[in-house]
């Protein structure tokens, strides 16, 4: 390969979540007992060096020593645009539809409260990611759960008829999606997410689309972005994107938003400015610029490489070693959650206790409940292989015995 993915990256000490929390005190998980090092499998970002240019675009922008007020470049617009059609074949995007957004949590916020009064529910599928959880009863709103199901393959499902009884139940008007999902890792194919656009055309929902793991394909998968489906999609869907999962810039913070609508567009960029927490940082600016280019995307194709083979080799082994887990292969994203239900029934241990044990020896792993997951394991596979086989060996040797 011609980018390096194989190398050890020492975070240490580099302001990383994923290893500076570790074994103190607040947000973290506990440090491994002596003899162990600490493999970081939990924090949603990865553990490989970004693609070259986008250091390059922010150290040649940093050159510059003025930092003041700035106007957003065409050229940013214009990669967007560019990148968008490449890699997901969508047509008809101008600078027009396009808005900055300092976080895709923070543009839902700001499409939430545009379309819905606190104390109104919100459509969401279960399992869910934390974040989503946070913001929205942060924002004083109520999340109503439609739960994904497993089919006979066990592969996760959306319940279209689940979906429209609890909107009519509740009066829902705003829905939130998850495309790819996290944390159940499926890359929705198009006819169900024309099957979920129906049922949200049905009952006159907005949708907000969380997009942001739309880069992250494994073994093929092909992204399908939801405003594509079906002329009202187009007309009633925010969606977000960032380069942050795709290049490991979630640091940087810069998103943004797709909306064709202009009246929702003109709602949600007057919230925005009227609180002017939204504005964008040059570096940043600079930093997609160097992530969507045509390197960006040559290292993007073999990030799916690599990371289909971490999911891959990690499925199989589980399924050869560890009895009594159910471990579903995502479509998309670089994180795997696992059902350890049968495991702790028969070996009489509660999920803390099996997290905890994960923890000893140094395997970083999360703990899916909060996502969730009743009795579920969250494992983030972005890094070198060689790291992936030692903590496979690891939870082999002292933790699901």
């Amino acid at each position: 390969m011609k980018y390096d993915f194989t190398s050890i990256l020492e975070r240490k000490g580099m302001d990383a979540i994923a290893v500076d929390n570790v074994g103190g005190p607040g947000f973290g998980p506990d440090g491994p007992k002596e003899g162990f090092d600490f493999i970081p499998m939990w924090i949603a970002d990865m553990n490989f060096p970004t693609v070259p240019t986008i250091p390059e675009a922010m150290i040649q922008r940093a050159q510059h020593p003025a930092y003041g007020y700035f106007s957003s470049r065409e050229e940013y617009f214009q990669a967007i645009i560019r990148w968008q059609e490449t890699r997901n074949g969508v047509t008809g995007l101008t600078k027009e539809h396009i808005g900055y957004e300092n976080g895709v949590l923070g543009g839902l916020v700001s499409a939430l409260t545009c379309f819905a009064s606190p104390g109104d529910a919100v459509l969401l599928h279960s399992p869910t990611y934390i974040g989503f959880t946070g913001i929205i009863t942060g924002n004083g709103y109520r999340i109503v759960h439609s739960p994904l199901k497993k089919d006979d393959q066990g592969i996760y499902r959306m319940d279209y008829e689940d979906m429209g009884a609890k909107i009519k139940a509740h009066h829902i008007h705003v829905a939130v999606f998850c495309s790819p999902h996290n944390p159940a890792g499926r890359v929705w194919e198009r006819e169900e997410l024309l099957r979920a656009m129906e049922v949200y055309e049905a009952n006159e929902v907005m949708v907000i689309a969380d997009e942001i793991w739309s880069d992250i394909l494994l073994n093929g998968h092909k992204h399908i972005p939801i405003q594509t489906v079906s002329p009202y999609a187009r007309e009633h869907t925010v969606a977000l994107y960032a380069p942050s999962k795709t290049f490991n810039l979630a640091g940087l913070i810069g998103s943004y938003h797709i909306i064709y609508n202009q009246a929702l567009r003109d709602r949600i960029r007057a919230k925005e400015e009227k609180t002017h927490y939204n504005s964008m940082n040059v570096l940043s600016m600079h930093g997609l610029m160097g992530a969507y280019s045509p390197e960006g995307q040559e290292w993007v194709d073999e990030l799916c490489q690599v990371l289909s083979e971490n999911v891959n080799y990690t499925c199989s082994y589980m399924r050869e070693h560890f009895e009594g887990v159910e471990v579903t292969e995502p479509d998309g994203t670089y994180m795997l959650f696992l059902d350890c239900t049968r495991w702790c029934e028969t070996h009489g241990k509660t999920i803390e206790e099996l997290v905890k044990a994960g923890w000893d020896v140094g395997v970083g792993w999360q703990d899916g409940r909060a996502f969730h997951g009743p009795c579920h394991i969250r494992m983030n596979l972005a890094l070198p292989l060689s790291r992936v086989k030692e903590a496979m060996d690891r939870l082999k040797k002292y933790v699901f015995v």
